[in-house]
């Protein structure tokens, strides 16, 4: 079956599965975002209890969900594995110590004779929280802005910064989505716990930490993407493989790719309508139509920076060692091997689905915190 498909056609297929990856690890952020918020939404032991074992049931699907994006990465688009990973380091060893504490905290928080205290791991996590999630969007907005590096004829890559990746926090219009990501993980991780806790002082401090967080989120997000529509893209030229600067690129994109563009535009809905039905409605769901929307949000930019003959990481240094889809990835072969593979991903995707329901079937209360009957990180 995949053996009948181009080369261009299984890199394309490979670049949509990074795509519904990357959709799945901001979503899954929600876990970094509630992590940030403990203190201004749980007033006490008990509280900050419930908050944080609302969070222990999900958090290793964020942590598997980034390793399998980094992995899917690593084996469609080696070259970009290596540029990035090699050159841009700092940024990443930081990102990943971050998801390390966070391992370590919900591992040891609670465990008896704990000699640092809940509060030093309670620490930890809003550290993975606000690093996690500024950084990862910092980077993701280095995919439009550019690094710093080049490749020669055999791509051995040159990093031309000292900093090792951790300049992109020079660049305002990386900040910009950065802290947006921040804004939405809180937001969404004000969701979750409106849909997971059952405490009425809880919930109606998540309600107003909603106007905090939701706000900001919308304001940096608009900003990063207005910005965005108007700044000049690498793209290339398909007959000369030459990357060339072209204004606008980014809002052409969506509009040469309707469907991109109609799911960019359900995912703004959706988000909006998620925030909207849980200030004004009272509801609970909010979480799975703002969810829904980020993740059509993050799946549709990763399409506007690979696909219609876009450099998906480019170089501000030498502008033809700008990696595309094409230059980026595996060998047909390799490629083809893993589509095979990827043919796992829905049964996957239904065991989370199932997993997320049997543990989510009853809200966490202070009733249960007393039972004893469940483990509590």
């Amino acid at each position: 079956m995949f053996e009948a498909l181009s080369h261009l056609a299984l890199q394309q297929y490979w670049w949509i599965i990074i795509s519904v990856l990357g959709g799945a690890l901001v979503f899954l952020m929600f876990v970094q975002g509630g992590q940030t918020l403990i203190y201004q939404v749980g007033k006490d032991k008990d509280e900050r209890t419930m908050l944080i074992n609302a969070l222990g049931r999900k958090w290793e699907f964020t942590f598997t969900t980034l390793v399998t994006f980094g992995g899917a990465f690593f084996a469609s688009f080696p070259l970009f594995y290596s540029t990035s990973f090699g050159g841009a380091y700092w940024a990443w060893m930081v990102l990943l110590f971050a998801f390390i504490i966070q391992a370590v905290s919900y591992e040891f928080r609670s465990r008896p004779g704990n000699v640092f205290g809940a509060r030093t791991y309670e620490t930890f996590l809003f550290i993975n929280g606000l690093v996690g999630t500024f950084l990862l969007g910092v980077v993701v907005a280095s995919f439009f802005t550019g690094s710093q590096f080049s490749l020669s004829d055999m791509n051995e890559m040159s990093w031309h910064s000292p900093f090792r990746g951790l300049e992109l926090l020079l660049n305002v219009h990386n900040l910009t989505l950065g802290i947006a990501v921040f804004f939405l993980a809180r937001t969404l991780g004000l969701l979750y716990f409106l849909n997971s806790i059952e405490d009425e002082n809880i919930e109606k401090r998540i309600r107003k930490q909603l106007w905090y967080n939701a706000v900001p989120f919308l304001v940096f997000f608009l900003t990063f993407i207005i910005w965005l529509m108007f700044r000049e893209g690498y793209a290339l030229n398909p007959e000369t493989g030459e990357i060339f600067m072209q204004d606008n690129k980014y809002f052409l994109n969506l509009i040469q790719m309707p469907v991109v563009l109609i799911l960019f535009l359900a995912a703004v809905v959706l988000v909006l309508y998620g925030v909207f039905i849980s200030l004004f409605k009272k509801s609970s769901a909010g979480i799975w139509f703002t969810g829904s929307g980020s993740f059509l949000a993050v799946f549709s930019l990763f399409l506007v920076a690979g696909f219609n003959n876009t450099a998906f990481y480019p170089s501000t240094i030498d502008m033809q060692s700008s990696l595309t889809i094409m230059k980026a990835s595996s060998s047909h072969f390799t490629l083809t091997v893993m589509s095979y593979v990827s043919l796992m991903v829905p049964f996957v995707a239904a065991y989370i689905w199932f997993t997320w329901r049997a543990i989510n079937k009853k809200k966490i209360s202070k009733d249960e915190l007393s039972s004893g009957e469940s483990h509590f990180y």
